[in-house]
């Protein structure tokens, strides 16, 4: 595993981290506590420190597998968890005494006296716009409640909006082959700002395995399942805003593109980290053998140009114009 440094906080934070939505059971599928603390020492096994959650996945239950694992570890591990999405808080009851009542909620679920950081969890632009929100963490610092704070944003527009918060250390973002305007309009200003930008959805939630059929079904609590179309939460949070026969189809074409010695799993996280404003990737993982695909993009060699270059290409001309949601 190799390790880059964390902007503005001195943390050295394997490349490849853990996103733990899928720890929640209730957007992925099922997951017990065995599968769950499997997945969570095989992480550390493959030099995994950073571990991203939310108070909100599985209504505090990934926070809770979580505190009972870092507890009983003998490694660092920092943990970033998120906020603002709960049903008494999201879309407009952004008050200090709810924000506040949740980070309480995740240091008590997670064993914590201070947050390493905690992030704003996508919340509407017109809440960003106004700014109250960005006074709210700054006091939950001030109070020693968190280390650090950053956003959870869906699109660029509301990146922006983040970046030049006094305080926001880091932004994290949806980018993947699929999803490649970050590129753009963020990389440079969040360099120049000195803002780490942790990556989720990497693999488009597993369409660019490589492995999907347009006939595949998903478990009834799995979001690729029941959020296929953003019935109940961002569409780009699910298939990273493609419709789903499109994206496998589009899937399959990329396989044309990447080398043929390397995983697409693998090539696809090796292409983000080929970007160097990027700070750390967060693939979730299922199953054991996926965690230990994820962290292997680590050691794989970057990617030749010319293969950057047709990746642009395929982006710009077969990919674009079919995502759906903000942006």
């Amino acid at each position: 595993m190799n390790y880059r440094i964390f902007p503005r906080t001195g943390w050295r934070v394997s490349e490849i981290g853990l996103g733990c939505w899928q720890l929640g059971g209730d957007c992925w599928g099922d997951m017990d506590g065995g599968d769950a603390n499997a997945i969570l020492q095989s992480s550390v096994d493959a030099g995994v420190n950073f571990f991203d959650t939310a108070d909100v996945y599985g209504d505090g239950r990934s926070e809770e597998f979580i505190g009972r694992f870092i507890r009983e570890c003998p490694e660092e591990i920092h943990v970033a968890t998120k906020l603002g999405r709960r049903s008494h808080v999201f879309p407009d009851q952004f008050t200090p005494e709810n924000l506040r009542a949740c980070t309480e909620d995740s240091l008590r679920k997670l064993g914590l006296n201070t947050l390493d950081l905690t992030q704003l969890h996508c919340l509407p632009i017109e809440a960003l716009r106004k700014g109250h929100v960005f006074e709210i963490m700054r006091d939950l610092q001030a109070e020693g409640k968190i280390r650090h704070w950053g956003v959870s944003v869906e699109s660029m527009e509301e990146a922006l909006i983040c970046l030049g918060q006094e305080g926001c250390i880091s932004m994290q973002i949806i980018f993947n082959i699929f999803r490649q305007k970050p590129v753009d309009t963020l990389f440079k200003k969040a360099e120049a700002n000195g803002t780490a930008l942790i990556v989720r959805l990497p693999l488009a939630s597993g369409l660019l395995s490589g492995r999907m059929s347009t006939d595949q079904v998903f478990p009834e609590n799995d979001h690729r399942n029941f959020n296929r179309d953003g019935q109940h939460f961002n569409v780009g949070e699910t298939f990273a805003g493609l419709p789903y026969p499109k994206g496998v189809q589009l899937a399959d074409e990329l396989g044309n593109l990447l080398p043929d010695d390397i995983p697409m799993p693998q090539a696809a996280l090796r292409w983000i980290l080929d970007h160097e404003a990027v700070t750390v990737v967060i693939p979730g993982a299922s199953r054991v053998d996926q965690v230990k695909s994820n962290a292997r993009a680590s050691n794989t060699p970057s990617l030749p140009q010319d293969i950057h270059h047709k990746l642009r290409d395929f982006y710009t001309n077969r990919v674009h114009n079919h995502i759906r949601g903000s942006y």
